[in-house]
């Protein structure tokens, strides 16, 4: 195998190659790890890149240097610190035993590995056999206070795709307190950038926003102790002239799950400047001697073929080498959904029926919503109390969970496990259980509160309840829900002095709840939540192989929600569910139809009372889960296309094509009608031009080179919100 690391000794030059993509970095004056290049492949490197010695004004020198022309305040570095005369927005700051914030990081030395080591309690992208990555880990170091950091990059052998991470050592006789401390840093230099990022709110996730970078600081992140709905963690960074199939993509995915912060800097020389790490927001972590710290990794994606490459190549890495379920590279179960059904109002009588349509209709999983623990009868009480509500299941959980199976279906359940309510026994018993700041009284949302996930007796004692719940080995699924964001910031058993490491522990804690769970219950489908796609990151990924993608079932607001997602996170990780019509987030009447293929771009649920439903539409839930059982083995796992959206057009089209390319399927919405429509047509991509092609509704015959660069004109109907799906078959 070739190597897909090299160090030029002589030059100093670090090169991280494979057949798709360079990345290049140098050890330059003071012992400065400096960037030089990411991109395109190339071959070799002559040392054409070497920054430019210039004498900048109010920048900086190297200490005791009379050399004017270097300075790391305009150097492009791998990354930078406070304390070491760059005035650019540092990576890390690190507080010293005296107060200060002085750290002069130099070059101390490398190691190469011929794999990928796994970074312990943070999940991580993963390697199945040790010769399709290689990692590089350089040593920076402090040499007074004797702090240490190793920056780890991997590079994946047939993968536009190098992962960072920082993992800082105290190697010093002190202790120190970490202030901040990113995950990466890389400087771009002559780039005209765009970003692009997915910021949004609760019912209104991962909206494409994109921006020009002008000079200064600009930041995307969360401090609401999660990914958020407010500021997904994920940046690109493209050309202007960069659209889905054309120009230069850089993208930028935390896999992490918690406060997150994205710092782009376009500093006086016209230079790009990039941090990304845990948001130091409230964030100080004290550091002991011979202790270590491990940042969570960024995927970093390279991409010259435009946007569609680039979330091509984050489908890949995070289905193949991030999730690790052994359900992710199987056909994902239909369901129904009782919540828009039921609410809290239910027993076991009243769900029976929807189970009988369920299996009548061919869906193939039925999911018990909130409500069936406790004594809840509405969302004021019993968080914390996973034990069976007597009242609605005067049998046992187990006896409606056998009549699920025997009308064939699977069965899955809804918790909570992050929560706890005032009204519950588990308050009664361990009220400190409850996160809070001793003598204030902590904040509701949704009249519940947040558990001290940081502490292992929580930890235990939530397991414990979950398990005693899951042995019985009748749930299939579990929903894994969160419905607010943290507060009361403060962890217990921890001094004042480290109360800055609370929010990075509660991401530890859930981490190690999950698995524990996902050890033990390795057949168990886990989906996340958190009131929709509130926590919707490669993080959670590691362990939920799927995620509800919205709270808002409205199929119109879902094309921009699920576009945005699909920025980033494959298709299989995005569950889409039918809902009732009027909607009942936003009022809007759409077609069955309509709300169908939307639902089918992901994992396809149904959310709502099939007792109650007309004729016709019982008929159209048969029709469409029938016809995704025919597809979704492409549009799960095929390779994804955005073709138009919503967001810019007045209409919405995506393509899901089989790795042999023998399966093509289509979709295209049009959201409003006009009385004089313009005539619009949609290309399709990613076929074999020699292949002819058939219809499996009209069964007529195209050429796969004139579906790409023919068309199809797209129907021309009266009504408003009406879309129409095409299943394309390879014919011999």
């Amino acid at each position: 195998m070739n190597q897909l690391i090299n160090f030029d000794e002589k030059n100093k030059v670090f090169h991280l190659h494979n057949d798709q993509i360079s990345y290049l970095l140098s050890i330059e004056d003071g012992k400065t790890l400096a960037h030089l290049y990411f991109g395109k492949a190339i071959k070799e490197y002559h040392g054409q890149l070497r920054y430019p010695r210039v004498d900048r004004g109010f920048s900086g020198n190297l200490p005791g240097s009379l050399d004017r022309t270097f300075s790391r305040d305009s150097l492009p570095k791998e990354y930078s610190t406070a304390g070491e005369i760059d005035y650019h927005t540092p990576a890390a700051v690190v507080r010293q035993k005296d107060g200060s914030n002085a750290l002069f990081l130099t070059y101390e030395g490398y190691k190469i590995v011929d794999e990928k080591p796994d970074l312990k309690g943070l999940p991580h992208s993963f390697v199945e056999n040790k010769d399709e990555a290689e990692t590089l880990i350089v040593t920076l170091i402090d040499e007074k206070s004797k702090v240490k950091f190793e920056l780890s990059y991997t590079i994946y052998r047939d993968r536009p795709v190098i992962t960072r991470s920082v993992r800082v050592v105290n190697d010093g006789n002190d202790a120190v307190n970490i202030e901040k401390v990113a995950s990466m840093q890389i400087d771009f230099v002559d780039r005209n950038f765009e970003s692009i990022t997915l910021p949004g709110a609760h019912a209104h996730e991962r909206r494409v926003e994109r921006s020009k970078i002008n000079q200064g600081i600009h930041v995307y992140a969360s401090h609401r102790g999660t990914s958020s709905h407010q500021m997904n963690p994920f940046l690109a960074l493209v050309d202007p002239e960069t659209i889905e199939c054309t120009g230069d993509a850089y993208g930028f995915a935390f896999v992490y799950s918690g406060n997150h912060k994205f710092e782009v800097e376009k500093d006086q020389f016209a230079q790009t400047h990039v941090n990304i790490g845990i948001d130091d927001f409230n964030f100080n972590w004290e550091l002991k001697p011979e202790a270590s710290f491990q940042t969570p990794e960024v995927l970093m994606v390279y991409s010259d073929q435009g946007l569609n490459k680039m979330s091509q190549a984050f489908h890949s890495l995070i289905h193949d080498r991030v999730i690790r379920s052994k359900y992710k590279d199987q056909v994902r179960p239909i369901l129904v959904n009782n919540w828009e059904a039921t609410y809290f109002d239910f027993n076991e009588d009243k769900l029976k029926p929807i189970v009988d349509d369920a299996k009548e209709m061919g869906i193939e999983m039925f999911v018990l919503d909130d409500g069936w623990f406790g004594h809840r009868d509405d969302d004021n009480s019993s968080l914390g109390d996973w034990k069976v509500f007597k009242k609605k299941f005067p049998n046992g959980l187990d006896h409606f969970a056998d009549y699920v199976h025997q009308q064939g279906l699977k069965f899955g359940l809804w918790f909570e496990p992050e929560m706890i309510s005032i009204d519950s026994d588990l308050y009664k018993k361990h009220p400190d259980y409850l996160m809070h700041v001793p003598g204030r009284t902590p904040s509701p949302s949704r009249n519940q509160y947040v558990l001290d996930l940081g502490r292992k007796e929580v930890r235990d004692n939530i397991f414990d309840q979950m398990d005693q719940i899951l042995s019985s080995n009748k749930i299939n699924y579990i929903k894994w829900d969160m419905n607010r964001h943290l507060s009361d910031i403060y962890e217990a058993d921890l001094p004042s002095s480290r109360q800055g490491e609370v929010y990075h522990r509660y991401v530890l804690g859930l981490y190690d709840l999950l698995e524990r769970i996902v050890d033990k219950y390795p057949d168990l489908l886990i989906e996340g939540c958190s009131g929709g796609g509130g926590r919707f990151d490669a993080g959670m990924a590691y362990y939920n192989p799927q995620i509800w993608a919205s709270d808002d079932s409205d199929a119109i607001d879902r094309l921009s929600i699920q576009y945005g997602t699909s920025l980033v996170y494959p298709q299989s990780m995005m569950t889409s569910h039918v809902s009732v019509s009027p909607n009942e987030q936003n009022g809007r009447i759409t077609p069955f139809n309509t709300r169908g293929v939307v639902a089918m771009w992901g994992d396809l649920g149904y959310e709502l009372d099939l007792t109650k439903m007309s004729k016709e539409d019982r008929q159209a839930v048969k029709e469409q889960v029938a016809e995704y059982k025919k597809i979704r083995k492409v549009t799960q796992y095929g390779t994804f296309y955005r073709l138009k959206s919503a967001q810019t057009s007045n209409q919405c089209a995506w393509e899901t094509v089989s790795l042999d390319k023998n399966e093509t399927v289509l979709s295209v919405v049009r959201v409003m009608a006009s009385a004089q429509p313009d005539l619009t047509k949609t290309k399709l991509v990613g076929l074999d031009p020699q292949k002819h092609y058939e219809d499996q509704e009209t069964h007529e015959v195209y050429g796969g080179d004139e579906l790409m660069n023919l068309g199809l004109y797209d129907p021309v109907e009266r009504g408003d919100f009406k879309a129409k799906m095409y299943h394309f078959k390879a014919i011999d």
